[in-house]
């Protein structure tokens, strides 16, 4: 890749920056560190290193296998490990050990098993305190955790600031920037302000954004982007040029030499940089993401120049949070002030916009004003309005098998999705339909569980797990399959938050099942466009999908009316309209 001056700029600032993110995700959380960087490398390369290293240090109190067991989403023999470490003698080594291993257990959502080690000991060592804070933040009881460090002792001192900051953002902090004299913005123009995007994250958000700043561009705004404060770094891109040019758009990234220490700095140093470009590009209007981080920042900077800000509601993110808990999680202090920093930025915003009535209710519920909501749900572009690729022609140019029954999705591989529901259904199938094959195509926390769940239901030979697959790739696999299918759990989030996936499949023709839940009854009417079967229940999608796969003249008729529907009513030229009225209405737009 060919860099200009200013591009090859932003690579050195990255290099720059590799120590502080480094040291301050060490000092926070060792364990989460290592996990993460695992999965920012092919799991090809990252779990036979950690496997290997776990066979040479295979000892009682060696911490390696507890991470390689983490890092293959092996949760069972790390739940047999902490058990069986609750028998070993009472020593300092050994207390050093179970701290370690109650931040592994924690960083994979084991919190009960990490309770258990860390009950063994007592509160007098800093590691012992460490570990406990570590595990009531994850908890969510941030005072608490606070309350167990001791700020005169070097290491506790620093991850006390750290709570204490995110503390800070979650209640009353907010960014200070002066009020900008003189300024005088270009109608039209329209910043975008981002957590992260294109090409360096390949999720939903990233091409959801895209898409829309396409959009802009083809109805005549002029939308740039700008992504949050040490992105792409963050995640592991520490060669990434200063800003990316994709279709025509423009995304500059926020990268100073040293990230300021806590979140409440970081995000003041967030809107220092971003006023400097609001300077440089002088939007009429700025234009943010859920969550409220992104908020604070460009409330602050939109209040100093004197320009109006929308809020986008993409999803329930405290929901997320909890739902990889437990319900316990949505009684804890964190989820509260999480909410309610939420809805405070969206009643402060001058307009919202978010994806369903659902989400649109929800807000209602905390206060926004019904006249400052508009609705924008995720819409499809060319590459699915265009005519479909035949079944046939896309097994062949992936190489399936052309005579099997695919059933499957093209989707984060994470675990409120429910793909285990899905495979334990194909189990209940697999007698009955010999032919029938399962295919997901994508990649996440999950996937690992789920090849093991996989061999354990004896269908691994049954099941192909394709990984991530580029963008451009993702319609051949949608039209690969017979039924396409959105077994979603049913949690707050889920409910709330309407799904992209769906609505593709729907463009392509495909019959789709999904879960019986709110937000995915925007998306699919049982037996007009879809089917709907019982959320978290295996033999609900097995019926199912046997009606579908025994009856294609239904699964056709399903298929044909879910296309109709998306090409009237789902696309991002409907969208874009949308979004200029907003800007209209907010002064944005000559």
């Amino acid at each position: 890749m060919s860099l200009n001056i200013e591009q090859a700029s932003g690579v050195a600032r990255n290099l720059l920056l590799i120590p502080s993110v480094l040291v301050t995700r060490l000092q926070a959380d060792p364990a989460v560190l290592i996990l993460l960087a695992s999965r920012r490398f092919p799991s090809t390369i990252t779990l036979p290193l950690l496997r290997n290293l776990a066979r040479v240090f295979n000892t009682e109190r060696s911490w390696s296998p507890a991470l390689y067991e983490a890092a293959a989403g092996k949760t069972d023999p790390l739940q047999e490990r902490a058990e069986q470490a609750l028998e070993l003698p009472r020593t300092e080594r050994n207390a050093r050990f179970l701290c370690k291993l109650a931040d592994t257990c924690v960083s994979v959502g084991l919190g009960d098993e990490a309770q258990q080690l860390l009950d063994q000991l007592n509160n007098k060592t800093s590691y012992a305190r460490r570990a406990k804070a570590r595990l009531a933040a994850w908890r969510g009881e941030l005072s608490d955790a606070i309350e167990l460090l001791d700020p005169s002792v070097p290491g506790e001192g620093y991850q006390r600031r750290l709570l204490e900051a995110e503390y800070a953002s979650l209640t009353t902090s907010s960014p200070k920037i002066e009020a900008e004299r003189g300024y005088s913005p270009i109608k039209g123009r329209v910043l975008h302000v981002l957590t992260n995007s294109l090409p360096h994250s390949r999720s939903g958000y990233a091409y959801r954004t895209q898409a829309i700043l396409e959009a802009q561009l083809e109805a005549g705004l002029e939308p740039q982007a700008v992504t949050r404060l040490g992105y792409p770094a963050l995640v592991g891109q520490f060669f990434a040029p200063s800003y990316d040019e994709i279709e025509g758009i423009r995304y500059y990234r926020q990268t100073p030499l040293r990230m300021r220490l806590g979140l409440e700095a970081k995000l003041q140093q967030s809107a220092e940089m971003l006023a400097e470009h609001v300077r440089s590009f002088r939007p009429a209007v700025l234009h943010t993401t859920t969550h409220y981080v992104n908020a604070l920042v460009v409330r602050a900077v939109a209040e100093a120049f004197g320009i109006p800000w929308v809020y986008e509601v993409r999803g329930q993110l405290a929901d997320t949070w909890a739902s990889n808990r437990g319900t316990w999680a949505y009684e804890t202090e964190r989820y509260k002030l999480f909410n309610a920093r939420e809805a405070e930025m969206a009643r402060t915003a001058d307009a919202v916009v978010t994806l369903g009535e659902h989400m649109k209710q929800n807000l209602i519920r905390v206060g926004v004003d019904p006249n400052n909501i508009c609705l924008c749900p995720n819409a499809v572009g060319q590459s699915y309005t265009a005519e479909p690729h035949d079944t046939h022609q896309a097994r062949h140019e992936l190489g399936l098998d052309p005579q099997a029954q695919y059933v499957g999705s093209v989707t984060s591989v994470v675990g409120y999705e429910g793909l285990d529901d899905l495979l334990r259904a194909a189990a209940l199938l697999a007698p009955e339909f010999p032919r029938l094959r399962v295919l997901i195509a994508g990649d996440g926390a999950a996937l690992e569980s789920l090849k093991n769940l996989a061999a354990s239901l004896g269908i691994a030979d049954r099941v192909q797990f394709a990984g991530r697959v580029e963008k451009k790739l993702a319609p051949l696999y949608q039209a690969a399959l017979d039924v396409f299918v959105v077994p979603r759990k049913d949690t707050l989030v889920t409910r709330s938050v309407t799904p992209l996936k769906s609505v593709e499949a729907s463009a392509l023709g495909k019959p789709v099942i999904v879960s019986d839940i709110p937000a995915l009854h925007e998306v699919v009417k049982d037996q007009e466009t879809g089917l709907v079967a019982t959320a978290e229940n295996p033999e609900s999608f097995a019926r199912a999908i046997a009606e579908l796969l025994e009856n294609p003249d239904t699964a056709g008729r399903l298929g044909s009316a879910g296309r109709e529907w998306v090409l009237e009513t789902r696309t991002w030229t409907v969208n874009a309209g949308t979004y200029l009225g907003l800007y209209r209405q907010l002064d944005a737009v000559n």
